[in-house]
């Protein structure tokens, strides 16, 4: 076979470039190991493989990798089987572009009795991760230790309207936690932000209703006005502090799905559950 030097000039560069494609091609490895768009998406946790052992996902276990305004770095969030989380995501460079390290964020802080697979996820899903796309719907991560987290595409959730949707008050963030509301008000605390900037709903134990501003990411609650109910106990410590947050000034809103959180300068917050339609 003749080389490249006794070809004519332009058939050599071609058959040059193509032998650098075909390199660049075999040394890439499969199609979609490269982070970015790689991971980011909406996925189900299939199951996790730690120590030789396979956890299968409990049903509410999710990843979600949205793109940042940085195109090296991402937000993530999910669930590790009970409890949420949010996380930042950095892309590699050069040799460690099939990579991503995870930096662990907020996460709530529910009691979850007897879920290994929260544990193991929690204790996984952290530091350095290589990634692997066996298909277009198909992606697996793994840690330096060999643990590896097996995670399915599904179609995201849409996010629920701010307005017109009944919330229900789940979780109260400060310290960076979310704690649970306290034991025995599950599903008391219930607001709703009308079209018409008013907010309605019970407190934890009297109803309320107040003016309401939203501008961008920011809403403000006007002054509240409550029945006369005397609250104590759990119901009353919780309206106390729903009261205190609602009067804070400005509060920063978001929605992920069917999960609203507001959260003040201060970091306290909370986070609110849409209504289903059965509801």
């Amino acid at each position: 076979m003749p080389t490249l030097r006794h070809l004519p000039a332009a058939l050599a560069a071609v058959l040059a470039l193509s032998a650098a494609t075909t390199a660049c091609a075999e040394g890439s490895g499969p199609a979609g190991t490269l982070p970015g768009p790689a991971v980011e998406g909406s996925w189900a946790v299939r199951s996790l493989t730690a120590n030789g052992r396979t956890l299968t996902a409990p049903p509410a276990a999710r990843l979600a990798v949205e793109p940042g305004t940085d195109p090296r770095r991402a937000q993530a969030s999910g669930n590790y089987g009970c409890n949420g989380f949010r996380a930042a995501v950095a892309y590699g460079t050069g040799p460690e572009r099939s990579a991503i390290t995870v930096t662990p964020g907020d996460t709530t802080a529910m009691a979850c009795e007897g879920l290994p697979f929260e544990t193991a996820f929690a204790k996984l899903f952290r530091g350095r991760l290589e990634v692997r796309r066996p298909s277009a719907d198909h992606l697996v991560l793994k840690a330096a230790d060999g643990s590896t987290l097996d995670l399915v595409a599904q179609p995201p959730t849409p996010d629920a309207p701010l307005t017109a949707t009944a919330w229900t008050v789940s979780g109260l963030a400060g310290g960076g936690t979310v704690a649970p509301v306290p034991a025995g008000t599950e599903g008391k605390a219930v607001f709703t932000l009308g079209s018409d900037s008013t907010a309605s709903g019970t407190l934890g134990c009297n109803r309320f209703s107040a003016p309401v501003t939203v501008e961008g990411p920011s809403l403000t609650f006007g002054p509240l006005v409550t029945t006369r109910m005397a609250c104590t106990g759990p119901a009353g410590d919780l309206e106390r502090t729903l009261t205190e947050l609602f009067g804070s000034g400005p509060l920063t809103w978001r929605i992920q799905a069917r999960t609203l959180t507001l959260s003040a300068a201060d970091g306290h917050g909370l986070t609110a559950e849409a209504a289903s339609a059965a509801e």
